[in-house]
């Protein structure tokens, strides 16, 4: 596949991650308040998809391990403000069957491909190594905000979400430097200045 449409899948992905950030702040900014708007939930699994399939085509275990562990708590977070009930059920199987027919297609398609993921040239083990520590702290962000969720039986995003975003989005950008990916590099740069942002507006909410 040409660089140009594996590049486009990633800033597909990318532009739809900062779209649900900017939407989320925006909301915020006006309601003086840290806001989890619905919208938020469904870019990001959108998004998440995407940036999955462009993680394989670049074989970039770090990308694709970020993404397959986030995804079903994009699910949770719409089953949470009631909005998963509302797509087609035709809809919600495809969603949650999805990610395991693309690693059944892609690993068990005659040949597995996890020695070319662990064994990239382009990438360094020092480097891959940045990449999953990245993946896992940014990561940890949804397992924290799914955990609090849960115990408040709401969907919300706590400060915890915000510090961990704004910890592993610097790591990515680090990652992304020496990686040379743009894709991951514009997206982030975004990112951390509103993880910022949201901190600061939790930080004035509760003074």
């Amino acid at each position: 596949m040409s660089n140009w449409i594996i590049l486009s899948i990633g800033f597909l992905a990318q532009t739809l991650f900062s779209s649900r950030l900017i939407i989320q702040w925006l909301t915020s900014e006006k309601q003086k308040r840290v806001i989890t708007p619905t919208l938020f939930w469904t870019l990001s699994l959108i998004a998440s998809f995407l940036l999955f399939i462009y993680g394989y085509l670049r074989d970039d275990f770090a990308i694709m391990l970020g993404q397959s562990l986030t995804y079903y708590i994009y699910i949770r977070n719409l089953q949470l403000q009631n909005q998963w009930k509302t797509y087609h059920v035709s809809v919600q199987w495809i969603l949650l069957l999805m990610p395991v027919f693309v690693i059944v297609f892609y690993f068990n398609n005659n040949e597995i491909d996890t020695v070319k993921l662990f064994k990239n040239e382009a990438i360094p083990l020092w480097l891959l190594i940045l990449g999953i520590v990245s993946q896992v702290v940014f990561t940890l962000r949804f397992v924290y905000q799914w955990m609090y969720s849960e115990k408040h039986k709401e969907s919300s995003l706590p400060f915890g979400f915000w510090a961990l975003s704004l910890i592993g989005s610097l790591l990515i950008l680090t990652y992304a430097i020496y990686r040379v990916d743009y894709v991951l590099l514009v997206g982030h740069s975004l990112g951390a200045t509103i993880y910022i942002r949201n901190l600061l507006i939790l930080k004035k909410q509760d003074a």
